[in-house]
């Protein structure tokens, strides 16, 4: 039974990864087909999605069996919590992923709003924030995941950089405010995935120190 149990926890997390995996590919990729003009790409993001909901819904199920069938000790509890609030993170990552997509899809039937700057710097940050919330998962690393808390107000920065430069350009041409905004939304999105990156760090210092960090900003210093 015991090593059933491992087993289980062990599984678990190997779907966690993998979900996380998809999201981190629909986020790059959806940003890819944004930056390139590629419409197919975009598609295909778009078309992926039900995938991660599906394995969303997959790990949903382990966990409330785990719960409902095992007397999980206060560790394991702990790492089943934290799964459960992390599948939740992965699949509103996956669904602002195709948020960028549907936008580059919209985007590419316009000009292009001149060169898009401070957008592929901000979702190079805002990906390289899921990438290490998932690695401090499976290396347990309480550090790792606190760097990517204290990086979420650089990507508000970019975020508000953008808007900036976003609304100077349609104030100075009104030809490209519908491009313009669709671009402000891509930013937003950015944003976003870049909070839920963090709540998956705050989630790996519960599971590994026990400690809920969320709302206290002495857990960023």
């Amino acid at each position: 039974m015991e090593r059933h149990f491992v087993q289980e926890l062990e599984e678990l997390k190997e779907r966690l990864l993998w979900m996380g995996s998809l999201a981190e590919r629909a986020v790059h990729r959806s940003v890819q087909s944004l930056l390139g003009s590629d419409a197919a790409l975009a598609q295909q993001v778009v078309e992926e999605e039900s995938a991660i909901n599906q394995m969303q819904i997959e790990i949903d199920d382990r966990v409330l069996q785990l719960l409902a069938l095992q007397q999980l000790m206060a560790t394991d509890l702990r790492f089943v919590l934290a799964v459960s609030r992390i599948n939740a993170d992965l699949e509103r990552i996956g669904d602002q992923a195709v948020n960028i997509a549907q936008s580059a899809l919209r985007v590419v039937q316009h000009p292009r709003v001149r060169p898009y700057i401070d957008l592929p710097r901000m979702s190079q940050a805002a990906e390289q924030m899921v990438r290490d919330s998932l690695n401090a998962l499976v290396n347990k690393d309480t550090e790792l995941a606190r760097s990517v808390m204290l990086r979420d107000d650089h990507v508000d920065h970019l975020r508000d950089q953008v808007f900036r430069e976003l609304l100077t350009y349609m104030m100075e041409n009104s030809s490209v405010v519908f491009p313009a905004f669709e671009l402000i939304l891509v930013a937003k999105n950015l944003e976003r995935i870049a909070d839920h990156a963090t709540n998956i760090a705050e989630d790996v210092i519960y599971m590994v120190a026990g400690r809920d960090v969320r709302h206290h900003a002495l857990a960023r210093r």
